[in-house]
């Protein structure tokens, strides 16, 4: 795995699709904040929770200004059957399929895995990172953790 990117830094921009294909840009969010939570494979046990998890949680983040995008490398059809399985609400998920370019932008692609790693990234109004972190691939992320970033 690369170097995850740092607090400070530019996020870079990306477009990708959502499980229903539509097209998600982070630009089209400037003035909220952003946190990217990446998972490795839809249809795996701890993805599936951290999805859960986040989709519960959309309110509370939207009492935050901040919207969540989970992504992945799964292609957009495994997406959208993944969500309609684990009942995914609000949660946009999104396809970094078949180049991983967000995964290698944002420093959380996984060489060994050829997928992301587990990893949430925040990022603010304005657009550059104010915290991220790695987590070991069997590792649910703690979203209090998140929460108190933000």
């Amino acid at each position: 795995m690369t170097n995850i990117i740092q607090a400070g830094a530019q996020a870079p921009n990306f477009t990708l699709n959502d499980q229903n294909g539509n097209a998600v840009s982070l630009a089209d969010f400037k003035g909220k904040k952003v946190l990217l939570s990446f998972h490795p494979f839809a249809f795996t046990s701890v993805c599936t929770d951290q999805m859960r998890s986040l989709d519960n949680h959309v309110e509370a983040f939207a009492e935050k200004n901040t919207v969540v995008l989970g992504v992945s490398v799964d292609p957009e059809p495994s997406k959208k059957a993944w969500a309609t399985v684990i009942s995914l609400g609000e949660l946009a998920i999104l396809s970094d399929f078949p180049q991983s370019q967000v995964a290698k932008a944002y420093g959380v692609y996984n060489e060994e895995l050829s997928s992301s790693g587990r990893a949430n990234i925040l990022i603010d109004e304005t657009g550059k990172v104010i915290w991220s972190r790695n987590y070991p691939i069997p590792e649910l992320p703690d979203l209090k953790e998140v929460f108190a970033q933000l």
